[in-house]
């Protein structure tokens, strides 16, 4: 990530500070806190010195646990984010540059990636706990995890307006809370090889002037509507799975739904904007393929669509966003005579076939969703 010997410069973004602000008073009573993305940029331009922008913040889900002394992220959403903010920014990189005879385009050729945690403490602890350098060492101890450094700026509330009034060189930032008081963030960072939290000191820019991240999807928007979705497609007999993909050469990548019954030979290719259901769903139809013993539907979907064939609508059919993925599904099916004669029945799991095509002419799909992360090394 960065150099062990320097600490690094450290510019964010003002909608990362309006988040930490909407989430302490969201949460006035309890700790909380959210995972922070950005760039971290080689000193080129600044005396061998890197900077770390921070970009945003990504709230847990509803599993996480805040409490009075307590704070623990949840279960896989951020995780799920990250690789979807990840994979549309690595595309975007490659299409930045075809522009590069503009410096600013060329300035933010580099990875996205994960920073590390912000989290509100109690009272005035502005300084990192010792469960925190705990937790960090762990983390960047793990060669899984991949990162030599992180940041954990520590959130704290109730301070007196005179906090703010500052005219030397600190690494804390302040900002105004609805009674009055000052929220103060105070930015820490943690390389593997010092092994102790360092003060780092902030600059705040506007939004406009760092770059910005694709809006989320439905998908990990609306968790019920996705549960739903693939719910029904199960309960009707048909194997589903979810990837994402860039079908229209345009960002964000679309939310692609593979979706056929046990036996057919041939799948249907559902395609979703960001903002499904509101923007109507594509469907194409393509000839079946078993996948091979480690392919998955990721390594054989771009095979299947250039394959594939545009579907039109059902005569008479139109969209609305109270209909599911699985009523244009019946609708087209119909439409195209491809409906089974016998009745739809739930799928049976324990025979439901697995991806290594070994099940001879059945499908082998499960409902899943399948990740491949970014290569960021191009």
């Amino acid at each position: 990530m960065t150099s062990r010997s320097l600490v690094p410069n450290l510019v964010v973004a003002q909608r990362v500070i309006d988040k930490m602000v909407a989430a302490a008073e969201h949460f006035i009573e309890d700790e909380t806190g959210e995972a922070m993305v950005g760039l971290v940029l080689s000193g080129k331009s600044t005396s061998g010195v890197p900077t770390i922008y921070v970009l945003d913040t990504i709230s847990p889900d509803e599993t996480a646990i805040r409490r009075n002394h307590t704070f623990q992220q949840g279960d896989d959403l951020q995780d799920e984010i990250i690789h979807w903010l990840r994979k549309n920014w690595q595309i975007q990189r490659k299409k930045r540059r075809g522009s590069y005879g503009k410096a600013t385009q060329a300035k933010w050729d580099a990875p996205l990636n994960y920073l590390g945690d912000w989290h509100k403490q109690p009272g005035y602890m502005i300084a990192p706990s010792g469960g925190d350098l705990l937790t960090a060492l762990d983390w960047l101890d793990d060669s899984e995890n991949e990162m030599e450094a992180l940041l954990v700026p520590i959130v704290t509330l109730d301070h007196p307006p005179t906090t703010g009034v500052s005219t030397a060189i600190v690494n804390y930032i302040t900002a105004p809370m609805g009674d009055g008081s000052l929220l103060r963030v105070d930015w820490w960072y943690i390389h593997r090889d010092t092994r102790m939290f360092q003060p780092i000191n902030p600059v705040i820019y506007p939004s406009d002037q760092l770059p910005g991240l694709t809006r989320y999807p439905w998908h990990l928007v609306d968790r019920e509507r996705v549960e739903t979705e693939f719910a029904n497609f199960n309960q009707h007999g048909i194997f589903s799975s979810i990837l994402l993909k860039d079908i229209d050469g345009q960002l964000p990548l679309e939310v692609c739904i593979t979706a056929a019954r046990m036996g057919a030979n041939r799948i249907f290719l559902i395609c979703t904007l960001w903002n499904y259901p509101q923007t109507p769903p594509i469907i194409r139809l393509a000839p079946f393929s078993p996948l091979g013993e480690k392919e998955t539907i990721a390594d054989v979907f771009d095979d299947w669509w250039e394959k594939s064939e545009p579907i039109k609508d059902p005569p008479g059919w139109q969209w609305s966003a109270d209909k599911t993925l699985l009523d244009y599904f019946l609708a087209v099916e119909e439409s195209l005579g491809l409906r089974p004669a016998i009745p739809d029945a739930p799928i049976d799991k324990a025979a439901a076939p697995t991806e290594n095509g070994d099940t001879g002419s059945s499908i082998p799909i499960r409902i899943q969703i399948i990740k491949s992360e970014p290569n960021d090394e191009d």
